[in-house]
């Protein structure tokens, strides 16, 4: 059956990984945009089956002809803005135009759980939206996004640095316990296929429960061990503070700072308590066609890294038999 699909914030990954599934299988697809702007704007303006919105979140007249006649979304709301009060709106308007199937991506707010555990800012007001959607009585579905693969990078940016080092390994700093299980998935492999196998089995199975979305449940030196698999280079993990050299957003170092403490420091669950049971298994009940780490590593992370300009890739050619000789003493 031929859906008409709502999506936000249309060219970010998770948006993104979704409307090409969508598309592709003859979905029609409003995608809304703030501008064309990006080469992803560009991709997916170009396919077939795909109509761009241009239009602003606060706009209440944009969203009743974004949701009017359509019969189910998918809805990523970021932090530009007043992320609860768009989220209302969101979910408010698609309420109003009797959308049948709402799939939110959420994620916890650790304050809730009652260890004196610190709530992450750029988590916990997906969490007060999630609330406000079950609170209107739509039929809704809450995904809990794992840490993508695609976070991964050689610049210098903070948490998922994979620093080169002189004799052509990386080195991973997080603050994260070496043997502390995390949730992973490949955000623009992944994430499409699971939304898209949500809606086909709808609300009467999926109404009102969080998913948790993440296809592996790794711990920080099992994530070395496939990264140096993958890429042929030995990769060390190092437990340590978050290192920001480069200028970063008030709101994303406060946020760094809650997650150093509560996930860091605490250990506390990614999804919470409650969730980490179902890691991996729900994800790979609907999507059994994920793209493992060691994947990613091997055939992404280098094409990925070669469009930021880096060329790390082309200045040390280590031997693979060396490297897995040396992995064995390389404390990941």
């Amino acid at each position: 059956m031929q859906r008409t699909v709502v999506t936000i914030n249309s060219n970010g990954r998770q948006s993104a990984s979704f409307i090409r599934v969508a598309a592709a299988l003859g979905w029609q697809v409003r995608a809304q945009m703030r501008d064309l702007n990006g080469i992803v704007a560009q991709e997916l303006s170009e396919l077939e089956n795909v109509t761009v919105y241009i239009g602003r979140l606060e706009d209440r007249k944009f969203l009743d002809n974004l949701f009017k006649s359509a019969q189910c979304a998918f809805i990523n709301t970021t932090h530009w803005g007043d992320e609860v009060a768009i989220g209302r709106a969101l979910a408010d308007a698609a309420k109003k135009a009797g959308i049948q199937h709402y799939i939110y991506s959420s994620m916890p707010d650790h304050s809730v759980f009652g260890h004196n555990w610190r709530a992450l800012p750029l988590w916990a007001p997906k969490f007060t939206v999630e609330q406000y959607i079950r609170q209107i009585g739509m039929p809704a579905t809450f995904v809990y996004c794992g840490i993508y693969h695609n976070n991964f990078t050689s610049l210098d940016f903070p948490l998922f640095r994979m620093e080169p080092q002189p004799d052509g390994s990386f080195l991973w700093q997080a603050p994260f316990h070496p043997e502390q299980p995390l949730p992973w998935l490949d955000s623009e492999h992944d994430i499409g296929p699971a939304i898209y196998q949500l809606f086909k089995e709808g609300p009467r199975k999926w109404n009102g429960k969080r998913v948790p979305l993440a296809f592996a449940s790794m711990t920080p030196r099992e994530v070395c061990k496939a990264f140096s698999s993958g890429l042929g280079r030995p990769v060390r993990y190092k437990r340590g503070p978050i290192m920001i050299n480069v200028p970063t957003p008030i709101g994303y170092r406060e946020h760094l700072s809650a997650l150093e403490y509560t996930l860091g420091e605490k250990g506390a669950p990614y999804f919470g308590p409650d969730l980490e049971p179902a890691v991996p298994s729900v994800a790979l009940e609907l999507w059994e066609g994920n793209r493992s780490m060691e994947e990613y590593a091997q055939e992404v992370f280098p094409v990925e890294e070669a469009a930021n300009g880096l060329t790390w890739m082309m200045e040390v050619e280590t031997p693979r038999r060396q490297v897995e000789i040396d992995f064995e003493q390389v404390n990941c």
